[in-house]
This record gives C-alpha cells, sequence and structure tokens, in this order.
C-alpha cells in the first residue's frame, strides 16, 4: 500500500472524506489511494495476510491501509464458506475493531459482505444493538448497512425494523443510509416500500425520504415530498 502512494491526491481526499475540525473524518490521514487501486493490493497480498498483519493495518493512522485490511477480512471470510470458525474469526476480529472503521465508506464497503453475510442464518441482534446503542454513529450505520445482505437475499423485514429505530437520528450519515437501504428494499418490493413510508414520511428527515424515494417516478417523488 505505501508504494502505491501518491501525495497529489491527498489533499482531495481528505477534502472528500471531511477531515477539517469539526467534521466527521476530523484527524484522519490518507496516502492519496483510491479504492481500485486498494482493490487490487488486496486481490495480490490477501492469501499471504494472517491476523497480525491485520492487526497493524486495521489500526493504521493512514485511511486507506485500514481500508485495505477491511477488504481483505471480506476476502478471507468469502473465500472460506466451509471453514465457519476462520469466519467467525473474521467477524469477530472486525466487530473487536470498529473505532478504528470511523468513516462512512470503511462501513460501507465491508460489513454487509461480512457481518451481514455471517448473519443470514443467524440471529441479528447485534445489528439491532449497533443502531440502538452503538458507539458512534459508525457502528450505527454498521447496524444499518450490513442489512444490504438480507436484501439481496430477498429479507427486507430487518432492513425496515431497523430504519424503524434510526428514523429520527439527527445526523446526516445516518439518514442518508436509512434512505439508501429502505431504496434497496423498495427496489424488490416497491408497495412495500410505499406501505412503510405512509404513516412515517411525513415526520421523518428530508434527507432519508429522498434517498427512498429516489426510484420512484418524479410525479410521485414529488407528492411524498410534499406530505
Amino acid at each position: 500500500m505505501l508504494q502505491h502512494a501518491d501525495p497529489t491526491q491527498v489533499e482531495g481526499l481528505m477534502r472528500f472524506f471531511k477531515t477539517g475540525p469539526g467534521q466527521y473524518g476530523y484527524g484522519d490521514l490518507f496516502l492519496g489511494i483510491k479504492v481500485p487501486v486498494t482493490r487490487s493490493v488486496v486481490k495480490e497480498c490477501w492469501k499471504d495476510v494472517g491476523f497480525t498483519e491485520l492487526e497493524e493495518c486495521v489500526t493504521s493512522k493512514y485511511h486507506e491501509v485500514r481500508l485495505a485490511a477491511l477488504l481483505t477480512l471480506v476476502e478471507i471470510f468469502g473465500h472460506n464458506k466451509k471453514n465457519t470458525a476462520l469466519q467467525k474469526q473474521c467477524v469477530d476480529f472486525y466487530l473487536s475493531h470498529t473505532d478504528y472503521i470511523n468513516n462512512w465508506d470503511l462501513v460501507d464497503l465491508s460489513c454487509y459482505p461480512l457481518v451481514g453475510n455471517w448473519m443470514l442464518d443467524k440471529d441479528r441482534s447485534l445489528l439491532y444493538d449497533l443502531a440502538r446503542s452503538g458507539k458512534t454513529i459508525w457502528e450505527q450505520r454498521i447496524g444499518m448497512v450490513s442489512t444490504m445482505q438480507f436484501i439481496r437475499h430477498g429479507q427486507t423485514a430487518d432492513t425496515y425494523a431497523i430504519a424503524d429505530i434510526l428514523l429520527n437520528h439527527k445526523h446526516d450519515l445516518i439518514q442518508k443510509a436509512v434512505g439508501w437501504l429502505l431504496r434497496e428494499a423498495g427496489k424488490r418490493n416497491a408497495d412495500e416500500l410505499r406501505q412503510w413510508l405512509r404513516p412515517r414520511a411525513h415526520t421523518m428527515p428530508r434527507t432519508a425520504l429522498r434517498y427512498a424515494i429516489e426510484k420512484f417516478p418524479d410525479s410521485e417523488r414529488r407528492e411524498w415530498l410534499s406530505v
């Protein structure tokens, strides 16, 4: 990863990920490596990476190195479908390092192929706990975005239930996550989304509502936003 550092990209990435004083990514450091390059490094190296190296990388001061560690966990998990002990180790490692999963891209690129995938046939109460009581907005976002994996398997109940928990959250990054996952659930069944929205649309944050109805026809979107 260090060999791919590009100082010309650092300023733009720091601005994009809101690292200024008072912003959600304040203090984060970047090497200037874009996601496709990070993915290429992970693809090349993941087979040779163990948990000792993952510990070093996931706790790195550099954003992109932390992302590489998380994407490596996803690769290890995904390539060991028959080794449930190793898969559980990946999930446990992930959940014990959420202090370092501290921006929206780190959450969104890792939680549902890892945590969501693991919970497809298991108890999902942890996601509800994260949504209700996560110590950071990032843990709460993990609770919401992990349900993407359920949606992809035709299961939308948890998405709607966790959206209810987070519906009036004040942070726009949670509102966006809620709306995004509602929209994805609506792609499976638009009428189910409409039914869920009817008693809630007039009070839910406009950001979440706009995201949720993004795939509706223009005229219908205007009607929802005027509620």
